[in-house]
């Protein structure tokens, strides 16, 4: 095997555009920059925000900052020290927790926290508890019930 006779495989070498050569390069008078204008110019310099000289939108909305994340889950939160005006025995639940005023509204769901004391024994439904909610209402022998 000659070294000096080696050559790329056909189709893995591509001939340079030779763009602004004339009308003869197969690029036109223009060399496919189109006619006229600052993005026909060389030397031209635009950031990717750059509007045309319009304000840009970084500028007209500068208040704007972040993402909204649309999948977060919004939870009605109860703590523990709250559900004392249920009777002992009873059951807990995001319809009963909405009649005492404790919620704005059932459609969202439940989270239960261990902040305050629970003296009497409670069956409680609820999307999520934290784990000294849970520890809290087991402890007052009642029974925690996630949905």
């Amino acid at each position: 095997m000659d070294q000096s006779k080696l050559k790329p495989p056909a189709g893995a070498k591509h001939k340079k555009k030779r763009v602004g050569c004339g009308d003869g390069s197969g690029h036109g008078t223009f060399s496919t920059r189109g006619c006229k204008g600052q993005k026909s110019r060389s030397g031209r310099d635009l950031r990717p925000s750059f509007e045309g000289g319009q304000l840009p939108i970084v500028k007209r909305l500068p208040w704007m900052r972040g993402f909204t994340n649309v999948a977060k889950v919004k939870y009605s939160v109860v703590n523990v020290g709250d559900l004392r005006l249920f009777e002992a025995g009873s059951e807990v639940d995001s319809v009963g927790l909405k009649e005492k005023g404790l919620i704005k509204s059932a459609n969202f769901p439940v989270k239960i926290l261990g902040n305050g004391e629970l003296e009497r024994p409670l069956k409680v439904k609820a999307t999520k508890f934290s784990a000294t909610a849970r520890d809290k209402i087991e402890a007052a022998g009642g029974k925690v019930e996630e949905i």
